[in-house]
C-alpha cells in the first residue's frame, strides 16, 4: 500500500510541473506553486504587533521591493510578505541581501533585519537562504 501511495504522489508531483524552456537556461521542470517569504513583527512579549513604514530594500541594487501578493495578504497584524515569485527577476541567482525595516506603532521604535533570498531568470521559484523569521521590538 505504501508503494502505491508513493507512486501516486510522485505522479501527481510530475503532473503539477511544467517545462521551463528558456534558451539560456536549458530545459527543466518547475512546479506551479507560488512561493513567498514572510516576516513577523512582535513586541517584547512575543505577540504580533502593528507596524508602519514597512519596507524592503535590495542591498545589491538599492531598489525598494514590493511583493505582488502583499496587497491581499498583509492583513494579519505584524505579518508581511517580504518577496514572492513575482519578484524572481529582481533577485540574483547567488542571492541578495534584503533589508526589512518597520516601525512599531505602539512604541515608535524602528527595527531592521536582513534576509538573503535568491531568484534569477533561470530559477523556478525564489528561495530564502538565510535570515530571521521574525523581528522583535524591545
Amino acid at each position: 500500500m505504501k508503494k502505491i501511495t508513493l507512486l501516486v504522489l510522485m505522479g501527481i508531483t510530475l503532473l503539477s510541473c511544467e517545462k521551463n524552456k528558456t534558451s539560456d537556461c536549458g530545459e527543466k521542470m518547475c512546479t506551479e506553486q507560488f512561493v513567498s517569504v514572510m516576516i513577523r513583527f512582535v513586541n517584547n512579549k512575543g505577540e504580533a504587533t502593528e507596524v508602519k513604514d514597512f519596507k524592503v530594500i535590495n542591498q545589491r541594487t538599492g531598489e525598494k521591493l514590493q511583493a505582488s501578493s502583499s496587497i491581499s495578504i498583509n492583513t494579519i497584524q505584524g505579518a508581511f510578505v517580504v518577496v514572492d515569485d513575482g519578484n524572481i527577476q529582481s533577485l540574483s541567482e547567488q542571492g541578495d541581501d534584503l533589508k526589512i525595516t518597520g516601525t512599531s506603532v505602539e512604541t515608535g521604535q524602528t527595527k531592521s533585519a536582513v534576509v538573503k533570498v535568491s531568484g534569477g531568470k533561470c530559477a523556478c521559484h525564489i528561495n530564502k537562504m538565510s535570515g530571521p523569521e521574525q523581528i522583535a521590538f524591545d
